[in-house]
């Protein structure tokens, strides 16, 4: 990371001197502190002339319980807030998954028919992790004390009312109330992050539509001792006539997560009408994992939910002129087994953040307002659609190969890195794609390793992407660099972090003093702009760069690839990028 470019400040570099709001109305108000809505709030709060507050109906933060998987798409999405690496540390790193089915030679029993690497090579530098959803908002929390605005949620909180006058310049009128006290506030934009049964997107007269699968599941945490043997494995099985388990293992070591299927539900019937036990659940799992044993020592946390799949109409109060945002479990809900429901609730939430902050601070036209809810609900649709495939192949009965082929097609969609947007005002036609073909455009920006020139530091060309609403420009060199290193000197737009990727060795290159742009109060260089191929994994050509001419490469905010040009079209870059804020 890198700091006092505004001068020397002793102390932790990741606290940054405070900035408070003193008036009760804000820019933004968040309805909900799950990943949705704590995403979002650690973002905003970045940006201290952005008055944000958060709400939550519960008393505290989440303590256990609810998602545990983080996919690969969401590890790099927590590389932009600075902290994949403290994760990557307390996580259980899942490396591949076992399949189980009944023995051919005794359908009594279960055995292992299958086992896959759980993500491919070369996907993303980080992996599939499992970590509490408590745990991941925890370090959300930690991140938002650190920043600016020190945005803390306001727990025991509940929103009442809300209304959206007719004028559209008129700010949204929200009345919330905690502890027996009503407040009435106004706010320019409101973001329900609330849930399944969202507050928020009740007011807007939105409903979750779909349909029940008539199944029922358990899920519990717990400690205990089997002879199982692929207990730190995930793992999938699926048993002759006792119904079908799913194996997490989780953080720690010693604790795993189990999914258990549980008998069919009658029609109209609820779940709640069962009267389902832990105890239940205990025996149920152990049938299904026969011949093996199951002694569960602890129980830290359970629950039982009813598989089905529903979707909103739209995410927004309105298409062209947007006030008020639902997110996540609020737009969306489907089963947890995949792993989907925090990743994708993070990903509504970066995805509409930088661009609240664009609209705010006066940079981004408001017509950014309206892709969110235009890319979003396309990407709901898709996992509503996996979902429900998922599902139905895990289920009892399903072919188990069928399952693990599922599994297996579906890496890429399961590790997140499948989103590809499409053309909008924020993602160029495919005009010049061939110029770097590994670097799809409405795609997230597939990183790569590449030499720090200023240190000869092998690092990842996209974790110079961080958290703070800045469009960047990778620009690569064809083999004359002359060109790439004009485009550094005059770029093509003057609020662009421009980074140059040179393909000559870092011992080998020289770099004119004047390239490094400055920044801060002092008027600093930042020498960490210009990056060489790394011989042992070249850039060039892991990501398909077209040598002889270079390439330019324009990165979102949100680490989404917005277009990719030759080094001669900067007029075309500078106008695309006029587009955002007309």
């Amino acid at each position: 990371m890198q700091y006092h470019y505004d001068g020397f400040r002793p102390g932790d570099p990741t606290l940054r001197p405070a900035q408070s709001h003193s008036t009760s109305d804000c820019d933004v108000l968040i309805v909900g502190s799950g990943p949705a809505g704590l995403t979002l709030a650690a973002y905003l709060a970045h940006f201290p002339d952005i008055r944000t507050r958060i709400i939550e109906r519960r008393d505290g933060p989440l303590i256990v319980g609810q998602a545990d998987g983080i996919a690969c798409r969401s590890m790099e999405m927590f590389e932009l807030f600075g902290f994949a690496h403290q994760i990557m540390r307390e996580a259980y790193w899942v490396n591949e998954t076992t399949f189980w089915k009944p023995d051919p030679f005794d359908p009594t029993r279960i055995a292992r028919s299958g086992r896959v690497q759980d993500v491919e090579d070369g996907l993303s530098e980080f992996p599939h992790v499992i970590l509490s959803q408590a745990r991941v908002q925890d370090f959300y929390l930690d991140l938002m004390r650190k920043c600016p605005t020190r945005l803390e949620p306001e727990y025991g909180t509940t929103v009442t009312a809300l209304d959206i006058p007719g004028a559209p310049d008129a700010p949204v009128r929200v009345t919330v109330r905690r502890d027996e006290q009503s407040e009435e506030l106004s706010t320019r934009y409101v973001i329900g992050c609330d849930g399944a049964r969202s507050t928020v997107r009740q007011a807007l007269g939105l409903q979750l539509q779909g349909e029940a699968q008539n199944a029922a599941w358990g899920v519990m945490d717990v400690l205990a001792v089997t002879d199982f043997p692929d207990i730190r494995f995930k793992a999938a099985i699926q048993s002759a006539d006792e119904g079908s388990l799913l194996i997490i293992p989780r953080e720690g070591g010693y604790m795993v997560r189990l999914y258990i299927e549980l008998d069919k539900l009658r029609p109209e019937e609820r779940v709640a009408d069962r009267e389902i036990t832990a105890d239940h659940l205990i025996a149920a799992a152990g049938r299904i994992l026969a011949p093996y044993t199951l002694d569960v020592r602890e129980i830290a946390w359970w629950s039982v939910y009813e598989i089905g799949q529903r979707l909103t109409e739209r995410f927004t109060d309105d298409a062209q002129n947007p006030r008020v945002f639902i997110a996540g479990d609020a737009c969306h809900t489907h089963s947890p087994k995949a792993g989907q429901g925090m990743n994708v609730s993070m990903a509504d939430a970066l995805n509409l953040g930088w661009k609240l902050q664009h609209v705010i601070e006066g940079h981004g036209s408001p017509a950014l307002l309206s892709s969110y809810s235009d890319e979003r609900q396309a990407i709901a649709r898709e996992l509503i659609d996996f979902d429900k495939e998922f599902a139905g192949l895990f289920a009892s009965g399903a072919e188990p190969e069928a399952f693990q082929r599922y599994f297996q097609q579906q890496g890429r969609y399961t590790a997140g890195v499948a989103t590809r947007y499409a053309p909008s005002i924020i993602r160029a036609p495919e005009t010049w794609q061939h110029l770097a073909t590994g670097f799809e455009i409405g795609t997230r920006l597939h990183s790569a390793p590449v030499i720090r020139w200023a240190d000869a530091r092998q690092t990842h060309l996209g974790h110079v992407i961080e958290a703070d609403g800045t469009w960047r420009l990778f620009v690569f060199a064809g083999e004359d660099a002359d060109p790439a290193v004009e485009l550094m000197r005059n770029p093509p737009q003057a609020r662009l972090d421009c980074r140059l990727i040179l393909q000559t060795p870092h011992r080998e290159t020289q770099v004119p003093s004047d390239l490094f742009p400055v920044k801060g109060a002092l008027d600093l260089r930042n020498y960490e702009t210009v990056f060489c191929a790394d011989p042992g994994a070249d850039i060039f050509e892991m990501r398909g760069i077209n040598r002889t001419q270079g390439a330019m490469v324009l990165v979102r905010p949100d680490q989404y690839v917005a277009h990719v040009l030759p080094l001669d079209a900067a007029a075309e870059c500078a106008s695309f990028l006029a587009k955002l804020s007309a």
